[in-house]
């Protein structure tokens, strides 16, 4: 099982970004996929979960600001990010884990597979 992810850049407060993570040897839409972030000040945090049937869950840090998508087709995980602040700077990494029974944001940190993120750096 190979994430790759991409996208990551730098932005002033409020732009946007979109971050990607390709995925191989592993089918996207059939296990439970999230993102999470690590930076310098912080512990990793989960921030969004997306679960077989779509359903999306999100850290309370970034609800209403960023959104998990899936496109079946290309075998790809997304997170799109709005309204960015400089507290979500940070390197950002998808995961999966084919084991997970309850796909929520908090858990992803714990995932069986990682990416090997993508730096997302937002100035004030």
């Amino acid at each position: 099982v190979q994430l790759v992810d991409s996208g990551g850049g730098s932005v002033q407060t409020g732009g946007s970004l979109r971050v990607s993570c390709v995925a191989s040897g592993l089918t996207v839409g059939r296990y439970c996929m999230g993102w999470v972030r690590l930076s310098p000040t912080k512990e990793r945090e989960g921030v969004a979960a997306i679960s077989v049937d779509g359903t999306t869950n999100y850290a309370d840090s970034v609800k209403g600001r960023f959104t998990i998508s899936q496109d079946n087709a290309k075998n790809t995980l997304y997170l799109q990010m709005n309204n960015l602040k400089p507290e979500d700077t940070a390197t950002y990494y998808c995961a999966a884990d084919p084991r997970v029974s309850h796909c929520i944001y908090y858990n992803t940190p714990d995932f069986h597979y990682r990416g090997q993120g993508t730096q997302v750096t937002v100035s004030s």
